[in-house]
């Protein structure tokens, strides 16, 4: 005999094995709903105060019963067996307990949702009677989505069964006609869910909208600390249930990093895919990385996410298994599927191994040319690329959403004082940035760890800049960048809501989109680089003085005095370049710096 499934915590097994025991209630192929199963769900409801739902199939059999809360039951698994050309051949019969017969939206969004031959709701009293009936049929589809007829609310004794299997071939005509459904499937629809602030699902809106997503819903609950099963709890997870049924969303967004077992918990519950928030990041970036080496650590950090959250899926995933393209038999399949990643993930490494040498190679070309190098950092969307576009006239992709982008960019720089530097835009970050991004990405994030001058770039405009902020000064201490000189600068100060005097009273104001006070910011990038700049005194003689053109064009020579025997050169320079001269030079160099 099937199972009675649902909630069914505190029930006598006694009562269970009655209820369980209508799933042999003989039903005629031309009756709807034979009135004596009717009056047995209503005493059952009002006994455990909760709803009942049966399913019952177009060959009279019922395939499935469940039990729900007193608002409220679950879906069947039938969900996964729709068809959305035909009807399910299925119709559901529920209870409302203490309440009236009629649909809730739910109920209307659960017939479309479903493709339902019918959704019918008995209205239970206090005494277990019925009260009312109410059914709905789908008809004619119009923008691919079919329409719903509703019937009033008729007494049981009343209940036209043979008129209402009619209406069930009725609508299987009528889905059939109409316009064919749209073919071109539209954004996803998410419903995201939070344990910690308005806030933070603020931010979980702008990262889905970001990756494409729709957001149809919002559900916030505060908690100390996750749920180890469900992380919001399995009262919360029914809830969202049938939140996700009324706003048919398609996937529910967790604005935190989730287990494998929370994932596949959620997901059996709700019954919608469950997308954590550093799948959502990893989705994001591999929508937006241009270049080979992007896409390479992309590809690296989701395997490494995947990894870490594979889970046996039960007998049949779990057996045994051998043959080609397997070490052969005693490997369980989720066995295979870890060491398959873990292949796929060397091979990555080694690919991205050699990127980085050639990394390595430009970034020796540029020490050797002693270029100093300032790096753009802060929090996603802070318009980092609009003030690199703005310093450099360089055409790089910009867009006020997340992480536009995520390729680093090198541009040269020319200051007003004559000299040069690289200025290079870096990956944004971000609250909870993931472990495997921040590994996957070392090679990039690096360009900040080894830039000469760090340049902070925050969104003035933004009511969260102090918290991001200080989450920009975290990551960079995990990246190892806290010993370079640092630009604190507050853009987007030409927006109303732009706060001025906030958090950061020393930072340079600035607006990269209308070029307001970027000389400040270029002065202020000169008067840090200058830092680093070393002081020598040398006497360059009369024939070796090639040393003197190579000082004008890799420093900054401060006097020139003449003597009998050559000139006095007293000149600011960068350590390597100090370094390379005295190797070059060594008789001169010696004892020249001040």
């Amino acid at each position: 005999m099937p199972e009675l499934h649902g909630n069914l915590e505190g029930l006598r097994k006694s009562l269970i094995a009655e209820i369980q025991a209508l799933y042999d209630y003989p039903i005629d192929t031309d009756e709807f709903m034979p009135s004596e199963l009717a009056r047995m769900l209503g005493r059952y409801s009002c006994a455990i105060n909760r709803e009942i739902s049966v399913y019952i199939s177009r060959d009279g059999e019922i395939a499935d019963m469940t039990i729900g809360d007193t608002n409220s039951v679950p879906l069947s698994d039938i969900r996964l067996r729709r068809n959305m050309h035909r009807l399910s051949r299925t119709r559901c019969i529920h209870t409302h307990p203490r309440g009236s017969a009629e649909l809730s939206d739910v109920d209307i969004t659960a017939i479309k949702s479903l493709w339902l031959d019918s959704m019918c709701a008995l209205g239970v009293d206090t005494h277990g009677n019925i009260t009312g009936v109410q059914a709905a049929f789908l008809g004619e589809r119009i923008k691919g989505e079919p329409q719903v007829r509703v019937t009033p609310i008729l007494p049981l004794g009343k209940l036209p069964q043979e008129g209402w299997m009619e209406e069930i071939a009725q609508s299987d005509r009528l889905v059939q006609q109409g316009d064919d459904p749209v073919e071109e499937k539209g954004p996803e629809k998410a419903l995201l869910v939070s344990i910690d602030s308005n806030e933070s699902l603020d931010e979980l809106a702008a990262l889905a909208e970001s990756a494409g997503a729709i957001v149809v819903g919002r559900s916030l609950q505060h908690k100390t600390k996750p749920d180890p099963a469900t992380y919001i709890g399995s009262g919360k997870a029914n809830e969202l249930a049938l939140d996700a049924q009324a706003l048919e969303a398609d996937i529910l967004i967790v604005d935190d990093e989730l287990t494998g077992a929370q994932t596949r918990n959620l997901e059996d519950i709700t019954s919608v895919r469950v997308v954590d928030r550093t799948m959502l990041i990893l989705d994001i970036f591999a929508q937006r990385a241009s270049t080979a080496e992007g896409r390479l650590q992309v590809s690296l950090a989701q395997l490494r996410y995947r990894s870490g959250r594979l889970i046996g899926l039960g007998t049949s995933l779990s057996r045994l298994a051998g043959g080609i393209g397997t070490r052969g038999p005693g490997e369980s399949k989720l066995e295979i599927d870890r060491r398959r990643i873990r292949e796929k993930m060397t091979q990555l490494r080694r690919e991205l191994d050699e990127l980085e040498s050639q990394r390595a190679l430009r970034r020796k070309s540029r020490e050797r040319n002693a270029v100093p190098i300032a790096a753009l950092v802060g929090y996603t969307n802070t318009g980092k690329s609009t003030l690199l576009n703005r310093l450099t006239g360089s055409e790089v992709f910009t867009q006020d959403m997340l992480f536009a982008t995520l390729d680093a960019v090198s541009r040269s720089v020319r200051l007003p004082d004559g000299g040069e530097f690289i200025l290079t835009d870096t990956v944004g970050f971000i609250r909870k940035l993931p472990t495997e991004l921040i590994d996957a990405f070392h090679s990039t994030l690096e360009e900040a760890a080894l830039a000469d001058v760090l340049i902070i770039v925050n969104d003035a405009s933004s009511p969260d800049m102090s918290d991001q902020h200080q989450v920009v000064e975290e990551v960079l201490e995990r990246l190892g960048a806290v010993s370079q000189p640092r630009i604190d600068v507050l853009n987007k100060c030409d927006k109303a809501e732009a706060d001025l005097y906030g958090p950061l009273p020393q930072a340079i104001r600035i607006s990269a989109r209308t070029g307001e006070g970027l000389d400040e910011l270029l002065r202020a990038i000169a008067e840090a680089l200058r830092v680093r700049e070393r002081m020598i005194r040398i006497l360059v003689p009369f024939d070796r003085y090639a040393i003197i053109g190579e000082l004008r064009q890799s420093g900054r020579i401060l006097e020139e005095s003449h003597q009998d025997n050559g000139t006095l050169i007293t000149a600011m320079v960068e350590p390597s370049v100090y370094g390379k001269l005295s190797a070059r030079y060594p008789d001169i160099l010696a004892g020249g710096l001040s």
